[in-house]
């Protein structure tokens, strides 16, 4: 509309202003005009509504009183009829007032509206091509750190599980991604660890006692024996058989295969304390050490606990059973006490202890300290009796000096 306006103008300049502008300038009007319409697209109305000026007289949109009226109404109209578009102005001159009609086919509009369209169109293909290049080059820069952990982990062998992937040092989430991958890997070598170590330790521990009943019945069997003979070999047979026995039932119930019966019942803490140290009065004899029980309990009910009594027993029993075997024929303590009213109980020994290097990693399991391997143990009790006292919410403490002893506290909930 703006070029159909100005059309009207330059128009009503050339048919109106004729008489007023220099011949130059005048000329200079009439190449506009020339330029931008022709003398038929163009009407010159008089206050009279007769064409004055212009060879488009018979339009009947442009002769339609009420349009003209418009016009000098409001000084100005556009609309479209057919396939047309009009405008028209009021123009005040020295010869009158007069109203300038002008018109345009939309065949040139709609030509424009093509060109443009196809414009449009071929910068959105032009943009989307443009987005999706540089959306991929980007996705490559951006992807980069979780592309190298992808390929981290499809490189990964069974020899180096455990080598973690470079951090990123950004702070961000593929950071959490890589230290989540890195926690992963860790605890799938330290799984691989245990089975090759249970492994290790079910052949060194099976084959001594196994390797002992072999042993017997070969001999045995070369000759005829007494009745004396058949019930020494079948003692000794049997105590390598409990031996194994023991060590199986210990790793069913590290392993969780073992479905415990009984439920949780209400029993007494000092009455499995004292089972226990009855039955290693003679282990104690044996490794030169005493036990001393020491119950400093005043209100008996605090010694009451709801758990499973075989599964403390065990825990107490292996706890108990480190002491005498460490205990470099040093006495030991067993205290039960009450402590900001919890129950504690603390077994106390000054035996050989555990060195720092060793200190973190004694709850491993089949882990067993540099300075006992002399000592004959499985590396299983320490790990086992601490996963029965969590089971049953009790806190543990170790605490050890290397040659200066150990000391485990329990506190119960």
């Amino acid at each position: 509309m703006d070029k159909l306006q100005n059309k009207a103008l330059v128009s009503a300049i050339y048919y109106l202003e004729k008489d007023e502008l220099p011949k130059e300038r005048h000329a200079e009007i009439k190449k506009e005009y020339n330029r931008l319409i022709s003398r038929d697209n163009v009407a010159v109305y008089n206050d009279r509504n007769q064409v004055t000026f212009g060879g488009n007289k018979l339009d009947p949109n442009i002769k339609n009183p009420l349009h003209l009226d418009l016009v000098r109404k409001n000084k100005r109209l556009e609309f479209m009829s057919g396939d047309f578009f009009y405008y028209g102005i009021f123009y005040k001159d020295n010869q009158g007032n007069f109203v300038v009609f002008v018109k345009n086919s939309n065949s040139s509009f709609k030509d424009e509206m093509f060109r443009l369209s196809v414009i449009m169109i071929s910068a959105l293909v032009l943009g989307l091509l443009v987005i999706f290049f540089l959306s991929m080059y980007l996705s490559k820069i951006a992807y980069r750190p979780i592309s190298k952990v992808v390929e981290k982990v499809n490189n990964a062998d069974y020899t180096d599980i455990s080598k973690a992937i470079t951090s990123t040092n950004t702070n961000d989430e593929i950071e959490e991604l890589i230290k989540s991958y890195n926690k992963l890997l860790a605890r799938i070598s330290e799984n691989i660890m245990v089975q090759q170590n249970f492994i290790n330790y079910v052949s060194h521990e099976f084959k001594t006692p196994l390797a002992a009943i072999s042993g017997s019945l070969e001999v045995f069997a070369q000759k005829d024996r007494t009745p004396e003979d058949y019930r020494k070999v079948v003692a000794d047979s049997l105590i390598n058989v409990y031996q194994i026995e023991s060590i199986l039932s210990n790793l069913l119930l590290m392993s969780g295969l073992t479905k415990i019966e009984k439920k949780h019942s209400l029993l007494r803490i000092d009455e499995i304390i004292w089972n226990i140290y009855e039955k290693l009065t003679q282990k104690a004899a044996e490794f030169r050490t005493q036990i001393d029980v020491r119950l400093e309990v005043e209100n008996p009910g605090k010694l009451q606990f709801p758990g499973n009594e075989t599964l403390l027993y065990l825990a107490f029993y292996n706890i108990i059973e480190n002491a005498i075997k460490y205990s470099d024929e040093k006495p030991i303590a067993i205290i039960i006490a009450e402590n900001n009213n919890h129950l504690e109980v603390s077994i106390l020994d000054h035996g050989k202890g555990i060195s720092k290097e060793d200190l973190p990693q004694i709850w491993e399991t089949f882990y067993r300290g540099h300075n006992v391997a002399h000592i004959k143990g499985s590396g299983i009790g320490l790990s086992l009796s601490k996963n029965i006292f969590e089971h049953h919410h009790i806190t543990m403490d170790l605490q050890s000096q290397l040659n200066r002893g150990t000391r485990v506290t329990l506190t119960f909930p």
